[in-house]
């Protein structure tokens, strides 16, 4: 279990975390210009704030390379009536590159 405001360790996706990444899916497609061939989520870790943000890498394929992409996503408290936002993403990662959340949220 991660501490308060620090993040997980990386998991596989449950069903739950899954539904997330692909209701997001039209956001990060808009974000990097193109629509996905495949779209399949591999793993995600999160870290809890007012909400929760999520890492998720994804691997996709745009032109025949089955690169993967690398999602930071903004899950608001239902409290706040907002909706999930797609914060951050790093394009053209490798399936072995680490997912590591951009440094100014990490603890």
């Amino acid at each position: 279990m991660s501490m308060c405001g620090g993040w997980s360790d990386i998991k596989l996706f449950d069903p739950e975390v899954k539904r997330i990444c692909f209701e997001v899916r039209p956001m990060i497609e808009k974000m990097v210009g193109t629509d996905f061939k495949i779209f399949i989520p591999l793993v995600w870790s999160s870290q809890v704030v007012a909400g929760t943000n999520y890492m998720f890498k994804v691997l996709v394929d745009v032109d025949g390379d089955g690169v993967c992409v690398h999602a930071l996503i903004f899950q608001p408290l239902p409290c706040s009536e907002k909706e999930l936002s797609v914060m951050k993403i790093q394009c053209h990662k490798s399936i072995d590159d680490p997912l590591i959340p951009p440094e100014h949220l990490q603890k």
